[in-house]
């Protein structure tokens, strides 16, 4: 089934009183079948005509598991279906319900809409040419009014006159590498800018320094569909920041995950480390350590006074070679990755504890 005869053939069956068993409401569940050649192999699909009740406004979204698997929270791309089948809106969007239980749903949705507005005015002209920062899926109180509230830019299609394949193939392209866009950007303005990015705070935990709290994000393994084959993917960035925040607690460091952007800060014996974390992916090292020296930088300048700036660490995938931990030692940044028998580091990672000696 094409794109286009999927968007059409749901919204010309849907109905939301005729139950989750209904045709259509199979037809949003197996979204995946449909959707999965045209979107990144790591991507969850998902679609939904409700749970229990009926959905006014059914979907389908793609998370990108490294921000998140659920439309209840972060951000994700979602096809939206007004509540009068009319349109369908392929939307740049921000998970509702946490925010609604903290705050209520006119605090959350103005939220949503400051946040909405930060990114979208951070984005590229040329990015959002041809974009809507309104969409209008009936107006209805509840879940269709927040999803109206945390659009960033969406695609608008009339179902009678769906664009061509071709397009929408185009359309989903176009709006994936804006979802990525936008993850980057919305960072950016979390440490920039004051009270426009809002973060859900992390429930206490009764310790004394909240600042040190080890809570990493699941690395738990998923399974994506590909055609021909299913590949087990594991989440390679949490799972990093998991392993090596248990070191760090075995060394006797205090470690803490939970004070994003960053990906991990450590102290002991009076120092206090800045540590980020990167993915080598395809082999590329270069690029893995030039962004972990960009965002070192930005970090301590941006989240620390001048008088106590933190000493700097970047923890890698795989071993980054020679050259490289020079490189990083020249700009006064640590450097450590995994060994086959634990964490192999440069000598100032070594000498502070951070990496075992060689054997």
């Amino acid at each position: 089934m094409t794109l286009r005869e999927y968007l059409h053939k749901v919204a010309s069956t849907y109905d939301r009183t005729a139950g989750t068993g209904s045709p259509a409401s199979k037809l949003l569940r197996s979204a995946p079948s449909v959707f999965e050649p045209y979107v990144p192999a790591s991507y969850i699909i998902k679609g939904s005509g409700g749970n229990g009740a009926g959905a006014f406004c059914p979907w389908v979204s793609f998370f990108d598991p490294d921000e998140t698997t659920t439309a209840t929270r972060g951000m994700y791309l979602v096809y939206l279906f007004a509540e009068d089948m009319k349109t369908v809106s392929l939307s740049l969007n921000q998970g509702v319900t946490e925010l609604r239980e903290t705050f209520g749903g006119p605090e959350a949705e103005k939220r949503l809409r400051g946040e909405a507005a930060a990114i979208r005015g951070s984005l590229a002209g040329e990015k959002t040419l041809g974009l809507e920062d309104v969409i209008d899926l009936g107006g209805r109180p509840g879940l269709p009014r927040a999803y109206e509230a945390g659009n960033i830019l969406a695609c608008v299609y009339e179902i009678d006159s769906l664009p061509s394949e071709e397009t929408l193939k185009t359309d989903l392209r176009r709006m994936i590498q804006l979802y990525q866009d936008a993850l980057v950007l919305r960072e950016d303005l979390r440490s920039t800018t004051r009270d426009v990015i809002t973060t859900i705070k992390p429930k206490e935990t009764g310790e004394q320094d909240p600042l040190l709290h080890f809570a990493p994000k699941s690395d738990d393994e998923y399974v994506q569909k590909i055609t021909g084959r299913v590949i087990k993917k594991s989440r390679k960035h949490e799972t990093l920041v998991k392993r090596y925040g248990i070191f760090l607690a075995d060394a006797g460091f205090a470690a803490g995950t939970n004070v994003h952007p960053r990906d991990i800060v450590a102290r002991h014996d009076g120092s206090d480390w800045l540590i980020e974390a990167k993915v080598v992916r395809r082999g590329n090292v270069s690029h893995a350590v030039r962004e972990a020296i960009g965002q070192l930088a930005t970090y301590a300048f941006l989240l620390y006074p001048a008088d106590a700036q933190p000493r700097r660490m970047a923890l890698f995938t795989e071993a980054i070679g020679d050259v490289y931990v020079r490189l990083l030692s020249h700009q006064g940044i640590a450097s450590v990755w995994p060994t086959e028998d634990g964490w192999g580091g440069s000598p100032e990672a070594v000498n502070a504890g951070l990496a075992q000696k060689e054997a």
